[in-house]
Formats: C-alpha cells, structure tokens, sequence
C-alpha cells in the first residue's frame, strides 16, 4: 500500500493552485470588508497603490482632525490595526495572495499613526513624513524586510507597515533633535 501518491514518473500530485483575482470596483464593492481593505476605492489605483493608500490616509487625516480628539485617533489606531488583521486577511485570501498590493488599509492605519505624532506640523513637515514613510514602505530595509517576508496573514500585513512607521517617527524624532 502506497502512502505517497505520485505521478507514474515518481513526482508528487500537487493540488492545482488558485489563480490570484484582480481587485475590481466590483469586487470591492462585494464585500464590506474589501472596501476597507482597499482603502474606499484608494488601493485600486493602477499606479502604486500603497502611494494612494497613503494619500487617502493624509487627506482623511487631515478632514477629520478637527473632529476628533488624540485619544480617540488613539483609538481609532489601535481599533483600526486589530480589526485590519482580520480584514486585509480576509481580502488577501478572496484576491489569493499574501499581501495584494491593492491592499492598503495597512498603509492608511500606519500613517494615521505618524501624523498623530508629527501633528501639529506644516504642510512641509507632513509631506517629508509622508515621503519617509512611503521610502520605508517600498524600500523595506532589514527589519521591515524581515517582518515582511516570515510573517504572513492579517498580522503581517498589517506589521510591516506599523514597524515603517515607527522608523518613520525615529527618523522624525532624530531629525528635531539636531535643529
């Protein structure tokens, strides 16, 4: 009896992989949870979609400010990263794939988190913690890389991005120091 089934030729039958799914409006829109987790339509931006994720982060900062206090940004932060396990977990396995980079709830949540600290700031200050931030993102270096690349699920998504935007406030915080 033979325990490992294979092919005639010896190899081992695999099961047939998902093709990954395109994130539409229509598939953003078939679910709640994808709406989130694509950013209300930013993550699905055909050109650097974490860039529009991040934008999308800056400006909803940006109108509800005057409408919320630090601890409930706070909140909405801390809200925010826990549920977005889940949600971007959920979108990422529907799209079949790790981390779709339409995707983006991670980034809105990680700058949210930077601007709660860099604020208040000029226009100036905002636009060189959204250009930090955007470098650590993209580029990764090692921790981020690592974190990226082992943590997989909701909880990576979403780690990656917070890690970014903790090297975000040290280069902030490193940077005041000096002028």
């Amino acid at each position: 009896m033979q325990t490992d089934p294979t092919l005639g030729d010896g190899a081992p039958i695999t099961p047939p992989v998902a093709k990954p799914r395109r994130a539409t409006a229509r598939f953003m829109l078939s679910h709640p949870l994808h709406l989130i987790s694509l950013g209300f339509g930013s993550g699905l931006s055909p050109v650097m979609p974490g860039t529009m994720g991040t934008l999308f982060a800056w400006l909803s900062f940006a109108a509800l400010a005057s409408h919320l206090t630090v601890v409930q940004w706070a909140a909405l932060i801390g809200v925010g990263f826990i549920a977005g396990i889940g949600i971007t977990g959920f979108t990422a396995k529907k799209l079949g794939t790790d981390d779709p980079s339409p995707v983006v709830w991670d980034e809105i949540v990680a700058f949210w988190l930077v601007l709660l600290f860099v604020t208040p700031e000029t226009f100036v200050g905002q636009l060189w913690a959204f250009v930090v931030f955007r470098f650590f993102d993209m580029v990764k270096p090692p921790p981020i890389r690592y974190f990226d690349r082992h943590v997989k699920g909701g909880f990576g998504i979403m780690l990656d991005d917070l890690i970014a935007a903790f090297f975000t406030l040290l280069v902030i915080a490193l940077w005041r120091m000096t002028i």
